[in-house]
């Protein structure tokens, strides 16, 4: 996980202002200030998955809120070991080492979804209707998350992700259960809604590190159309905009001086009716995904901050390639408007930290999944979902140098650094193809489909189609004979691919590709110039699906060199590439 941080460790320096005690942050025009009046640019991840699971997350498919994926657990093992299922969950998935972590790569700040549940009853289960019992397990876990964010002078931000009853029809991201009455449905899962919301501004009133509280995530709700589900198009959001002030006049009663965060309905970005402001101390947010990074597609946000002087915050954004979440950061920035991604870590390619999958657990999904009608023994599934709570830890993630580099490096960049210290001299050198540099598109590597954008049209870009190991639109699949390794396949004329060598020992060496395929050619480019194409004909080594192809040879100096590996004729997938240095 180290082996890439010191590229990364600039960032400290780059990007870190508060070198002085932290101070609260409040709204002063269309900006956030500290207490100096300086403006802060808050750069935030989201910790998604760990106080609130969602399926996607798991590699569930369809429709599964936590307490269905509770539910097939305890199905599985038992009401017992899915309580220590939980726990080990909470215990592991965020540790302080994952705040200093996302400190040293850059960020600033960092937004809690909070599950209601751990701070108290539901509505369905409190013995008395006229009191809220509060639960110990939140607010100790928001207690240890705030110390270590003080620690790293971060600003930690409450966010209300799943809300008593659920506050819409997207069931995932609120952990609804549709067997009973949502929040908008519900007076007593409101009048819970706004105790929990008193409560915590009791708690850390006095906190300066708490930078906001983000009242209520993605509302999501049809209220005078039912058949616009998730409020899209709502005209008055007037339960929303009635439950979010009673809900600022409780904190207001407490606390005067945290920032008040408010999302509109439509996953947070349908404001008709919300406005005009009623508390002066307030942050508008809006979340983004998939659409493109021009300025017209900020403009309404920038428009509503100017009329509503008002700074603006994007709240979530994130799960694409690292060339749009380049030009997402470029394009906020530039606007002056703060963000948080979206999430940390998840067992998927395209955020900081992967957790990885094991095979018990992919059992589960696959019996889950009616791949297979054979039940795991819950010994088995014990075995598996201990694993997999285990792997959570960030000692068992896998860091993806890629994505935090495209946050915080590459909006400013149009430079490439290596991926990895590749060495050629005395002993061969063998460089996965997957470790070409880091850096934008058409600057450490050049493909075609670069993310996911959604214009409204199928089919839909994919950036990197095989979705595993690195977030750039080059598409990387793992190798089935070869566990644990990687190729680069769907190579596409033109693309190429760029890595750099430092030579210790000069003389004449041997280039080889090791690839697969009956047609098709790769070309080398040598510091800017062409050397030669190799193609899959003639090849040599062991029989098997990846072959040593025909050598280029080269005369190299001593220092550093850039090598490239450009398309020529499509057909051919790259394992890896050889440098051998001659007698």
């Amino acid at each position: 996980m180290n082996r890439i941080f010191f590229l990364l460790l600039f960032v400290l320096f780059t990007y870190t202002s508060e070198t002085h005690a932290q101070t609260f942050l409040k709204v002063e025009g269309t900006r956030i200030v500290n207490g100096t009046g300086g403006n802060v640019l808050l750069r935030g991840m989201g910790l998604g998955g760990w106080m609130l699971q969602e399926g996607y997350m798991l590699r569930l498919q369809g429709a599964n809120p936590q307490y269905v994926i509770k539910n097939r657990i305890k199905d599985l093992v038992g009401p017992e070991k899915t309580e220590q299922f939980y726990q080990g969950w909470l215990q592991n998935f965020i540790t302080k080492a994952d705040i200093d972590s996302m400190r040293a790569w850059g960020f600033n700040s960092v937004r809690l979804p909070m599950h209601y549940n751990l701070y108290t009853l539901p509505v369905e289960e409190e013995p008395d209707s006229t009191r809220q019992t509060w639960l110990s397990t939140g607010f100790a876990l928001t207690d240890s998350l705030l110390s270590w964010c003080k620690a790293n002078r971060m600003y930690l931000i409450l966010d209300l992700h799943a809300a008593p009853g659920g506050q819409g029809n997207d069931v995932n991201i609120s952990d609804r259960d549709t067997t009973k009455p949502s929040l908008w449905q519900s007076p007593a899962a409101q009048a819970k809604t706004i105790a929990l919301w008193k409560k915590l501004a009791e708690r850390y009133k006095d906190e300066p590190a708490i930078g906001a509280y983000d009242l209520l995530n993605e509302p999501n709700w049809g209220f005078v159309n039912p058949a616009d589900r998730n409020g899209l198009n709502e005209p008055t959001n007037a339960p929303l905009r009635d439950l979010l002030v009673r809900i600022t006049e409780a904190i207001r009663s407490v606390d005067q001086r945290h920032i008040i965060i408010i999302e509109g309905n439509g996953w947070g970005n349908n404001y008709r009716g919300i406005f005009p402001l009623w508390d002066k101390n307030t942050v508008i947010s809006f979340h983004k995904y998939w659409n493109p990074n021009t300025p017209a597609d900020i403009k309404h946000i920038i428009v509503t901050r100017e009329q509503q002087q008002a700074p603006v915050w994007l709240g979530e954004t994130g799960e694409n390639s690292n060339t749009w979440f380049t030009g997402a950061v470029r394009l906020l920035e530039d606007a002056n408007i703060g963000w948080s991604w979206w999430p940390l870590k998840k067992m998927g390619f395209n955020n900081p930290l992967e957790v990885p999958n094991n095979p018990g657990y992919q059992r589960l999904l696959d019996y889950w999944h009616g791949k297979t009608e054979l039940r795991p023994t819950a010994g088995e599934a014990w075995a598996a979902l201990s694993e997999l709570v285990s792997a959570t830890h960030i000692r068992k993630n896998r860091f993806c140098a890629d994505v935090v580099d495209a946050l915080f490096r590459q909006p400013y960049s149009v430079k490439a650094v290596p991926f990895a210290a590749h060495m050629a001299g005395e002993e061969d050198l063998l460089i996965p193809a997957v470790h070409y540099d880091l850096g934008r598109n058409g600057v450490a590597y050049s493909d075609a489909d670069t993310g996911n954008y959604d214009y409204g049209k199928s089919p839909r870009s994919a950036g990197n189609r095989g979705r595993v190991y690195r977030n750039d639109g080059v598409d990387i699949y793992p190798d089935s004979t070869r566990p644990g390794e990687y190729y680069i396949g769907q190579m596409e004329a033109g693309e190429w691919l760029q890595y750099t060598v430092e030579v210790s020992e000069a003389g004449s060496y041997q280039f080889r590709i090791i690839g697969a395929g009956k047609s098709g050619s790769l070309a080398l480019e040598l510091d800017g110039k062409a050397i030669g194409e190799t193609r899959p004909g003639k090849t040599e080594g062991v029989a098997g699906r990846w072959q040593t192809w025909p050598a280029l040879d080269l005369r190299l100096t001593r220092g550093r060199h850039i090598f490239r590996v450009y398309v020529k004729q499509e057909g051919t997938e790259f394992k890896a590439l050889s440098l051998r240095r001659l007698p």
